[in-house]
């Protein structure tokens, strides 16, 4: 079930002219003060061009259920509701009053108790899956199993090797349409390095770091509480995408270190997952031969986000790309968006996640982040937490492709 990575045809290379970018030609909206809203839903300043250029591939649209709307009200937070190409016909959350706002929010009339009563409904054709984390992995897997594609919110499975495993199969198994949502693909950065890579402006990475920095994770609220002392690298996604989702890789092996935490919740006694680390730094092999070093923390307060930096045979990246053709480099813009569809937080990564998936469905298409990539993400992290468990013992890494 394990074996070396491998990508589908259309992420062919492109011409490095037509692919690199400058930093001229790379904007970040400020967002609202962190203190009003959850970290990383902050909303991107609204860009009067997002659409320009863009360029429907089919007048056919997608039915799609969308099943949660907690805390961060995730469901509505991806613009599934404007895209030209979808209809949201039903929706669904376990509380009745988060299900009757989720529908409000989608403009949507139909509604249903959970995920195992939605996935039923033979007009829908997929679905978005905003639900628990500890239950990304089963809930996919029932709505595969009822035909749908799925996307999902990260991360792919929950500390579960078993889990990665049976979600694999059950991908292959449906022939659907498979994507996780991980935001730092789509940020700015992150696009303008992988198509940097992609036209070969770095040649093999020699190192990559990103870092997740959350200083109040554990103190926000949760379905049943999945959060309190969560264990950093199962929630590892936001910091690996900066190697993997710039080389579409994966990490071989790691060791990994964790820090102790002086909060109440991050220490093995007081949480369900008998985790006493607040803070997990991982020095992982890359497939590439090269190394990177993958952060996460719930326990250091000041700066915060996802963040990376890259260092490439032929360039670099470290807020700019730095390399031999640096002068001849015209500016990216990330893929324009539909009209209607919101940029939307995590750095303007929401709208781009949700086109993304409803264009490779209508293309037929393997999406951007797909298992092979969901799984190499997510699994990373949860050798790295026992690497940490065992005092940095370096762990080999089960592999995985489409």
């Amino acid at each position: 079930m394990h074996g070396h990575f491998s990508r589908r045809s259309f992420l062919q290379t492109t011409g490095f002219g037509a692919a690199a970018a400058s930093l001229s030609g790379l904007t970040i909206a400020q967002p609202p003060a962190r203190s009003q809203v959850i970290q990383g839903f902050e909303e991107t300043a609204i860009d009067v061009n997002a659409s320009k250029g863009w360029q429907p591939v089919s007048d056919r649209r997608i039915r799609v259920g969308i099943v949660g709307y907690g805390v961060c009200r995730f469901g509505a937070a991806f613009s599934f509701q404007d895209h030209p190409n979808v209809e949201v016909v039903a929706v669904s959350d376990l509380f009745p009053d988060r299900c009757d706002a989720l529908a409000q929010a989608c403009r949507c009339a139909k509604t249903y108790p959970s995920l195992e009563e939605l996935v039923k409904d033979e007009q829908i054709e997929a679905v978005f899956i905003a639900t628990d984390a500890p239950s990304h992995a089963r809930h996919c897997i029932d709505a595969l199993q009822h035909g749908k594609h799925v996307a999902c919110a990260v991360p792919a499975t929950f500390g579960s090797l078993e889990e990665a495993d049976q979600l694999l199969e059950a991908v292959r198994t449906s022939g659907r349409t498979y994507m996780m949502f991980e935001t730092s693909y789509f940020h700015e950065d992150v696009h303008a390095m992988r198509e940097i890579y992609r036209a070969g402006g770095f040649g093999k990475l020699v190192y990559a770091e990103g870092e997740y920095y959350h200083d109040s994770v554990e103190q926000i609220d949760s379905y049943k509480g999945w959060r309190k002392g969560l264990p950093p690298q199962w929630y590892p996604t936001h910091s690996n995408a900066y190697f993997m989702g710039v080389t579409g890789g994966s990490f071989t092996e790691v060791s990994c270190m964790g820090i102790p935490s002086q909060k109440k919740l991050l220490q093995a006694a007081n949480n369900r997952y008998k985790n006493p680390f607040g803070t997990e730094v991982a020095l992982c092999r890359t497939s590439e031969g090269g190394m990177a070093r993958m952060a996460v923390s719930w326990d250091t307060p000041g700066d915060s986000g996802e963040k990376g930096r890259i260092r490439g045979q032929k360039g670099s990246y470290y807020g700019k790309y730095e390399g031999p053709s640096a002068k001849n480099l015209p500016a990216i813009d990330r893929p324009p968006l539909p009209p209607g569809v919101k940029a939307g937080g995590h750095g303007g990564s929401h709208g781009q996640l949700t086109n993304e998936f409803v264009t490779a469905i209508l293309q037929d298409r393997l999406p951007l982040v797909d298992i092979a990539q969901a799984l190499n993400m997510t699994v990373a992290g949860i050798v790295a937490h026992q690497s940490a468990l065992k005092d940095g013992e370096l762990l080999k890494i089960p592999q995985y492709t489409v």
